[in-house]
């Protein structure tokens, strides 16, 4: 019979990681309403037909995007590349650049470049099951009804620039 011991001590790492990652966002919330920075990040729309992927995070109560900070040195693009593969273990070809918006999210400003991506099937993800605990389909219609992060929904709504 196989031991369960490996996989209990994986969920038990998993259990902490996700933990750690709830703490840290929310006092990074509060340091953030404090000080004000601005921050710089790419997100990833993918289309699989007419309906997104969305990506629920440990740390967050709405879905989002795959995506995240821009590093120095880094292109949006290679951002985008970068967090979709290190989120959904899903990489691609070239992403389509949609543009960008401007807005004060989590108590920061922030300046999010958006990227599309067009697929015929839904394509086999790897999640962490620490930062990223899900992944779901939405129709377009069921979007209206799923609490968003606030890019995901500018980006929807497309009204606002930078």
């Amino acid at each position: 019979m196989p031991s369960l011991g490996p996989a209990r001590a994986s969920m038990l790492v998993d259990s902490v990681w996700r933990m750690a990652l709830r703490v840290g966002f929310r006092l990074a919330r509060v340091w953030w309403r404090v000080r004000r920075p601005s921050h710089e990040g790419a997100l990833v729309a993918i289309y699989v037909g007419p309906a997104l992927l969305l990506v629920k995070s440990s740390y967050r109560a709405e879905w989002g995007f795959p995506g995240g900070s821009i590093q120095a040195g880094e292109t949006p693009d290679a951002a985008a590349q970068r967090e979709m593969e290190e989120e959904i273990g899903f990489s691609s070809g070239p992403l389509l650049p949609v543009g960008s918006v401007c807005g004060t999210w989590d108590g920061r400003t922030d300046r999010v470049h958006f990227f599309e991506l067009r697929l015929d099937c839904m394509p086999e993800l790897r999640l962490d099951n620490r930062e990223i605990i899900a992944a779901h389909l939405a129709s377009p219609e069921e979007l209206r009804s799923i609490a968003l992060t606030g890019a995901v929904t500018a980006f929807l709504d497309r009204d606002r620039g930078c």
